[in-house]
């Protein structure tokens, strides 16, 4: 997977791959990383990328002309011919979930535009394939909404964490039905008057299958109800292990 990303602030980044999952994925071979500033495409002796306003208004907005210029450029120095998918990163945008994180890592490239001021010219859109959001909330740049895209992905590539099984069995994946994951313990047994549930340590795999099926269920109830609604329309007519 190569993944291209626009951003006026690419030095952002340099901790961020040094130390996340994301450098093993580069090692492997299974991620590349491009970076190019829509500075370098900027008008005039200052290099300008934003503009004020048509209609009036507060902050700088960032200029369609130029953003265009270093997508455009990326396509065309693109490895072995492959155009990325272009994601524009806004508040504006699709919320970010499991199944979108799935779909991206599953495309050969992806290109994330990280906008900065009060955002991008309207016109931007049109030379975008997507649009995604992190939440209901703005922050002052896309950077790390795209390191976020980028580690979700990472983690899904194959050989990047080690143990497959771990992208299963987690919360929102499809193989957990969108739940959210049981909860886990480890060492010590007990902790200031708190043991771990008995049936962990019982070695009884089915037992333990079925606990972790009703405490997702039950997790997800209530902690995130949509969800919970959303997973008990998903099951047959007749019903289900759902309690």
């Amino acid at each position: 997977m190569r993944v291209d990303v626009v951003t006026l602030f690419p030095e952002a980044f340099e901790s961020f791959l040094a130390t996340t999952f994301v450098a093993r994925g580069i090692e492997s071979g299974q991620m590349s990383m491009r970076f190019r500033s829509p500075r370098d495409f900027g008008l005039g002796k200052h290099k300008s990328v934003d503009d004020t306003p048509y209609g009036g208004g507060s902050g700088m907005v960032m200029r369609v002309d130029v953003v265009t210029a270093c997508l455009d450029s990326l396509d065309a120095d693109a490895p072995d011919g492959v155009k990325a998918h272009r994601v524009l990163l806004t508040p504006q945008g699709a919320p970010l979930d499991q199944k979108r994180v799935r779909a991206l890592a599953a495309r050969p490239a992806v290109m994330l535009v990280c906008g900065r001021y009060e955002g991008f010219d309207e016109r931007v859109r049109a030379y975008v394939d997507e649009e995604i959001s992190l939440g209901d909330f703005v922050m002052t740049g896309g950077e790390v909404a795209a390191m976020a895209i980028i580690e979700s992905c990472v983690r899904l590539l194959p050989g990047v964490l080690g143990n497959e099984d771990s992208v299963r069995e987690e919360s929102h994946s499809p193989e957990n039905e969108g739940l959210l994951e049981y909860p886990q313990y480890t060492r010590p047994a007990e902790f200031r008057g708190v043991g771990v549930p008995a049936v962990l340590s019982g070695g009884h795999h089915a037992q333990i299958a079925a606990w972790r099926r009703e405490q997702a269920i039950a997790r997800t109830r209530e902690r995130r109800p949509e969800l919970y609604e959303r997973y008990m329309k998903s099951l047959p007519p007749s019903g289900g292990k759902a309690k």
